[in-house]
C-alpha cells in the first residue's frame, strides 16, 4: 500500500516510545521505507538495537554524525514523504515551538518543509500547562498535524488526559495524506489565489489583504486527489503542478479565461479587486501638496464572466468574503452570478480569514443549501471544500 513512501518517524523521551515500535512495523508491514530519528533520552525507553532491526535503517541520533557532504538532518529532511514524532514530549514541543535546534531531531524538525504530525505523550498537568497550550496553538496555525493525547491511567500513576494516541489512528492520519482517495484524478481544476494588485503609479498599488493561503490549500489538496492543477495567484510560490503568476486582475482573467477552456472545474478563491485606476502613472506620483484624487473603474467580474460561458459538464465555485450579513450576501451572490457554489467566510472575525492559518466557511449550493465548516485549519477545509463539491462526503 505505501509501497516508495519514505517515512520518518521521530522519537523523544517520553515514557510511551516503546508503542512506537508497532508503529515502525505497520509502516514496513505496508512496504513503506522508514527511517528513526530519535532525541538522546529516548534510548532510555527504547533501545537502538530494536529501533533497527524492526526499520531496517540506521538509527540517527547524533547532530553531526555526517556521512556524506550533506549534514544529517538536511539528508533526513530530503529523503522522507512525511515527518511523524511520537511520542513527542512537553520539551521537544517547547523547543520546535520556537526554533530551538539542540539535537538532531529538533534540526530536522525546523529544516523540514513538508507535512508533519506529532502526538504528545505527558502528565496530565503538563499536557494542560497553559504554556503548553499555548505551543500547541502554534503549531497548528503553522500546519503542524496534531493528535491530541488521550484520556486513561497514565504511567504516573493518575487518570487524565496524557497518553500517547492510539497507534493506529496515528498511522492512519499519515495514511490519508500520502494516499489521499484520487476522486480528481484525470480531472483539470483551475484554482485563483491571492489579492490582485492593481497599480497607482510605478512603486504604489491598491490592493487587500488576502494572504492566498486558502487557494494555495486548496491546490495542494487537489494536486493530492489527482487533479491536474493550474494555480493562478498574486502570491510567489515554488509547487509540484502548474502555477501561473499575476498581478491584477486583468491579467487574473486572462489567464481564467484560457484555462478554464479544456478544465472540469474553476474555484475562485482569489480576492479580486472590484476596481482599478484608470489612468495609472508610470512613474512615480511626487507629492505637491495637494490632495491625490484617483479615478477608479471596474474590473471585470471574473466569476461572473466565467459562470455565463460555463458548459453544463463545467463547475465554477465562488469565494465571498464579507464583514457583514455573510449568509445573505452569498445567497444574493450566487444568485447574481451564477455560479455552483459560493464558499462565505466572515472577515471581520480576527482568528480566522484573511492572513490566517485558519477559516471558518459556509458553503452554499444553487438550491441555497448550507454546509457548515466550523473554524479549522485550512489545510483541513480545503479537504472538506473539495470532497463536498465533488463527492465523496455528499
Amino acid at each position: 500500500m505505501l509501497k516508495g513512501k519514505n517515512i520518518l518517524i521521530g522519537i523523544t523521551g517520553a515514557i510511551a516510545a516503546y508503542k512506537v515500535l508497532e508503529l515502525i512495523r505497520l509502516f514496513k508491514k505496508n512496504n513503506a521505507n522508514v527511517k528513526v530519528v530519535t532525541t538522546p533520552n529516548a534510548l532510555n525507553f527504547v533501545t537502538k538495537t530494536t529501533i533497527e532491526s524492526l526499520s531496517q535503517s540506521p538509527l540517527c541520533i547524533e547532530q553531526f554524525d555526517i556521512k556524506e557532504y550533506k549534514p544529517e538532518h538536511i539528508n533526513l529532511t530530503d529523503e522522507s514523504d512525511i515527518f511523524i514524532i511520537a511520542p513527542i514530549s512537553a520539551n521537544t514541543i517547547s523547543k520546535i515551538t520556537y526554533g530551538i535546534c539542540d539535537n538532531l531531531l529538533t534540526s530536522t524538525f525546523c529544516a523540514y518543509k513538508k507535512q508533519v504530525i506529532i502526538a504528545p505523550c505527558m502528565n496530565t498537568n503538563m499536557w494542560e500547562n497553559p504554556a503548553i497550550q499555548k505551543n500547541i496553538e502554534i503549531l497548528k496555525e503553522r500546519g503542524i498535524k496534531v493528535i491530541e493525547p488521550e484520556e486513561g491511567f497514565l504511567a504516573c500513576g493518575r487518570e487524565g488526559k496524557g497518553r500517547l494516541a492510539n497507534i493506529n489512528t496515528i498511522f492512519e492520519a499519515a495514511k490519508e495524506y500520502l494516499l489521499p482517495e484520487q476522486i480528481l484524478k484525470g480531472k483539470k481544476i483551475v484554482i485563483t489565489a491571492g489579492g490582485t494588485k492593481e497599480n497607482i503609479d510605478a512603486v504604489r498599488y491598491i490592493g487587500n489583504y488576502s494572504s492566498g493561503k486558502m487557494g494555495t490549500a486548496i491546490a495542494d489538496y487537489a494536486f493530492k486527489l489527482g487533479a491536474e492543477v493550474v494555480l493562478i495567484t498574486t502570491v510567489d510560490t515554488d509547487r509540484k503542478y502548474k502555477v501561473i503568476r499575476v498581478n491584477t486582475a486583468e491579467e487574473m482573467f486572462t489567464e481564467v479565461k484560457e484555462e478554464f477552456k479544456n478544465a472540469y472545474s474553476l474555484i475562485m478563491a482569489a480576492a479580486v479587486s472590484d476596481y482599478r485606476v484608470k489612468n495609472k502613472s508610470e512613474q512615480k506620483i511626487k507629492k505637491d501638496g495637494a490632495p491625490l484624487i484617483l479615478e477608479l473603474v471596474e474590473n471585470p467580474d471574473i466569476l461572473k464572466e466565467m459562470s455565463k460561458i460555463k458548459t453544463n459538464n463545467q463547475i465554477v465555485v465562488g469565494f465571498c468574503a464579507e464583514s457583514q450579513n455573510l449568509i445573505e450576501n452569498a445567497k444574493n451572490k450566487i444568485k447574481n452570478k451564477n455560479c455552483d457554489f459560493i464558499c462565505a467566510n466572515d472577515i471581520s472575525k480576527k482568528d480566522s480569514g484573511f492572513s490566517s492559518n485558519f477559516n471558518e466557511l459556509y458553503i452554499i449550493d444553487k438550491e441555497l443549501d448550507i454546509f457548515h465548516i466550523e473554524k479549522t485549519e485550512k489545510q483541513k477545509a480545503a479537504k472538506i471544500i473539495l470532497e463536498r463539491i465533488y463527492g465523496t462526503s455528499k
